[in-house]
């Protein structure tokens, strides 16, 4: 079922005066893609740490509520062999090279030597997702004197390789320019049509709004909006949060104060075409 449910969580990082989480309740179901926003230091990074079962293994702190997983609290069950069902990208790309390895050819096989997976099938599920991610030209090449947007996409690889059922992804595209962030998006959507699990942190927030079904807004530790990407990213309230409107709605609320409303607030570029087109009877061109 790959379901991930949260009770009333509440998390402070050891020495920490404030909450890290506060009160933090929501039900993460299989094959749905989650955007979570919100302004630096709102709790997005400590979610995806709880989320991924570090908290509270390896970051200590206070922690209240529950977290379960297909039903069973995470605090009893193995860290390591969650791993396997639960694959974790960090924001960081520089802290998730192994160090170990001489190319990222091995780097990206590590975890499945590690499970002990048959050298035919580590090959085979290397090389096709090196070209999934289109690096297999670093295939050779060390880790630890790649770029910082080619480490971002090694450690992605490392993760993909492993064939998780749920991905949790702490701001993948902070290394890459536009058309490398979009292709990862493109990767993340094509994982998401394989009935993956997705959670994604993102600043990007036209790329929450073309891809997420659903999106989380935290702020100060709370989780203080969820629901639709569209429902979510539509409100006119979002930027008293700490988050910015796509530019479509933000394009769209700006028409409504000029007496020229469309029909509804689009979030994304496509959409808010459409709607421009169908306020002024505008038809497109062959």
């Amino acid at each position: 079922m790959d379901r991930i449910e949260l009770k009333h969580v509440t998390f402070s990082y050891t020495l920490a005066e404030n909450k890290a989480l506060d009160d933090v309740s929501f039900t993460f179901e299989k094959g749905r893609f989650y955007g979570v926003i919100g302004e630096n230091g709102g709790g997005k990074t400590t979610l995806c740490n709880l989320l991924r079962g570090l908290i509270p293994n390896f970051f200590k702190g206070e922690l209240s509520g529950q977290v379960l997983y297909d039903g069973t609290d995470m605090k009893d069950l193995d860290v390591d062999a969650l791993s396997v069902d639960i694959g974790y990208v960090f924001q960081n790309p520089f802290t998730q090279i192994s160090g170990v390895k001489k190319t990222v050819f091995e780097e990206v096989a590590l975890g499945l030597e590690n499970l002990g997976v048959p050298p035919e099938e580590i090959v085979k599920r290397v090389i096709d997702v090196l070209k999934l991610l289109e690096i297999e030209h670093l295939a050779l090449n060390n880790p630890t004197e790649l770029s910082g947007g080619q480490r971002q996409r090694v450690a992605f690889a490392s993760i993909i390789v492993m064939d998780p059922d749920i991905l949790v992804i702490d701001e993948p595209t902070s290394q890459l320019d536009p058309e490398g962030s979009r292709r990862i998006f493109d990767i993340i959507e094509t994982l998401k049509k394989r009935n993956k699990t997705i959670v994604l942190v993102e600043h990007k927030i036209n790329m929450i709004a073309m891809y997420c079904d659903e999106v989380l807004v935290m702020k100060d530790g709370k989780l203080v909006r969820s629901g639709s990407a569209q429902e979510v990213l539509s409100d006119v309230s979002l930027p008293s949060l700490g988050v910015r409107l796509p530019e479509a709605a933000q394009l769209a609320y700006d028409l409504a104060d000029k007496g020229m409303p469309l029909q509804g607030i689009p979030i994304t570029d496509a959409a808010c075409c459409r709607m421009i087109q169908e306020r002024w009877g505008i038809h497109g061109g062959n």
